[in-house]
C-alpha cells in the first residue's frame, strides 16, 4: 500500500500541525519525500520547517468551515487538534464545556464530512485522527475530554464500515494514545525529538490503510483495556484515585480571552473583518464599545447601546460591554491573554506601557495591520459631504 502511495501527489493538510504530535507528523511527512504540507492551526508552526509548509490560520470554533475548500488538491488528511484538562466536572465553565466538543468532535465530524467524497473514493487517500485512549475507557476527571473523543472513536469505527461495504481502498486510521511526551498538553512543551519516533510509527499505520492504532498497546494499554473490560466500575474508581494523586489536576478554565475595543459607529466590513481576525486568536473574545468618540476629536452617529447591539449580533463575539477608559483598566475585570489593537499604536507611549504593564502578566498584545477597504471616516466623511450638499440646495 505504501509502495502505492509514492506515485500519488503526496500533498498533506495537517489540522493542528502547529505544535506537538501535529508538528511532528508534518516534518516526518517532509521526511517521507511530500511536497507540500498544508498546516491549518490557530497560530503559526513551533518550529520553521521550510517553504514546503503552507501556514493557513483558522480556529476551529469557528462557525464557517469553508477554509477547507482550498485544499482540493489534497491526497493526505490528519486530524491532530483537541484539548482539555484533567479537572473535576463542575469546575468546567459553559464556555469550556461547549468548546472542548465543539473542536474535539464537531470540527473533526464536519472536516471529514468536507473531504468524504475523497476517502470514499477509488483513488488512494489516507486520513488519520487523533482520537484518545480516554474515549475507549471511562475517563473521571476527564469527562468531557473522554467523552469527546469517545464521539470521534465510534464516529471513525462506524465510518469504517460504511467505508468497506462502499468497497473503497480507504481506511480511516484512529490513533489513540494515551500520554504524549514532547506536546503541549497538560502543560508540556512541544519537542519534535521525543514525538519522531511516535510520528513515525502513526505514518506506517496510516499507509498501510489500518484503522486503529493505539501507542504501547502490548507493554500498557492492552492490560488498561482488560482492566476497564473486566469491571468497569472498579476501573473508574482505581482511575479517579490515580489522576488525583498524579498533581495534574487543573482548576483554571481552558478558555483563551481576548480583548478590544472601540467605537464601532457605521459599523462595516474593516469592524467585521477586525472582529474576525481577532477570534481566531481566541476561545472566548469580549469586545468594550466605546461611550462615544471624544477622545479622537469626533462625534458618533449611531447611539451607544445600537452600537453595541450591534457588535453584539456578529457570530465572533462572545461579550460586549462599556468599555473601560483605559484597556489596561479591563485587565483587572476580565483577565484577558490577549489585546488586540492597530499597528500605529506601537511604539506609542501609551502602548509602551501597556507592553511593561503586561510583561509579567502573560498576556500578548497583538498589534493588527489596517488594511485597504471601507473605513469610518471615508463614511463619515461621505455623511457630512452629503449633508452639506443638501443644506447648500435647500438654502
Amino acid at each position: 500500500m505504501y509502495l502505492c502511495a509514492r506515485i500519488m501527489k503526496k500533498i498533506a493538510l495537517v489540522v493542528g500541525g502547529s505544535n506537538g504530535i501535529g508538528l511532528a507528523l508534518c516534518s516526518r511527512l517532509l521526511q517521507r519525500d511530500y511536497t507540500k504540507v498544508y498546516v491549518v492551526d490557530r497560530r503559526t508552526p513551533a518550529v520553521d520547517l521550510g517553504a514546503s509548509v503552507v501556514f493557513v490560520p483558522f480556529n476551529l470554533l469557528n462557525e464557517d468551515f469553508s477554509v477547507f475548500e482550498q485544499f482540493a488538491d489534497i491526497d493526505t488528511l490528519l486530524i491532530t487538534s483537541g484539548f482539555g484538562r484533567v479537572a473535576l466536572f463542575d469546575s468546567l465553565t459553559d464556555k469550556e464545556l461547549q468548546n472542548i466538543f465543539k473542536v474535539n468532535s464537531i470540527a473533526v465530524s464536519r472536516i471529514i464530512k468536507h473531504f468524504y467524497p475523497k476517502i470514499q473514493g477509488q483513488d488512494l487517500f489516507f486520513c488519520g485522527v487523533m482520537g484518545s485512549i480516554a474515549g475507549l475507557i471511562s475517563s473521571p476527571m476527564f469527562a468531557a475530554y473522554g467523552a469527546s473523543k469517545a464521539a470521534v472513536c465510534k464516529l471513525i469505527e462506524s465510518l469504517n464500515i460504511e467505508l468497506e461495504m462502499s468497497r473503497t481502498p480507504n481506511r480511516i486510521l484512529n490513533v489513540s494514545p494515551g500520554s504524549i511526551k514532547g506536546t503541549s498538553f497538560n502543560g508540556g512543551q512541544t519537542d519534535l525529538k521525543q514525538t519522531e519516533q511516535l510520528a513515525n510509527q502513526i505514518l506506517d499505520e496510516l499507509f498501510q490503510q489500518k484503522t486503529l492504532f493505539i501507542p504501547e498497546y502490548a507493554a500498557v494499554y492492552k492490560g488498561v483495556l482488560q482492566r476497564y473490560s473486566a469491571d468497569p466500575h472498579a476501573f473508574g474508581v482505581e482511575s479517579y484515585g490515580y489522576k488525583a494523586n498524579s498533581g495534574r489536576v487543573a482548576t483554571a478554565p481552558q478558555v483563551k480571552i481576548g480583548y478590544l475595543s472601540g467605537t464601532f459607529d457605521l459599523f462595516h466590513i474593516g469592524h467585521l473583518n477586525l472582529l474576525k481576525r481577532a477570534k481566531e486568536y481566541c476561545d472566548y473574545l469580549v469586545v468594550g464599545v466605546h461611550k462615544d468618540a471624544l477622545r479622537k476629536g469626533k462625534e458618533t452617529f449611531i447611539p451607544l447601546e445600537e452600537r453595541m447591539d450591534i457588535v453584539r449580533s456578529s457570530r465572533y463575539v462572545d461579550e460586549v460591554i462599556l468599555s473601560y477608559p483605559e484597556d489596561m483598566d479591563a485587565y483587572a475585570e476580565i483577565k484577558y491573554d490577549y489585546l488586540f489593537v492597530g499597528s500605529d499604536y506601537k511604539g506609542t507611549e501609551r502602548f509602551n506601557r501597556y507592553e511593561a504593564y503586561f510583561k509579567d502578566k502573560n498576556v500578548e498584545i497583538v498589534y493588527f495591520p489596517y488594511t485597504q477597504g471601507t473605513s469610518s471616516t471615508q463614511l463619515r466623511n461621505a455623511i457630512e459631504s452629503t449633508t452639506s450638499k443638501l443644506i447648500e440646495q435647500n438654502d
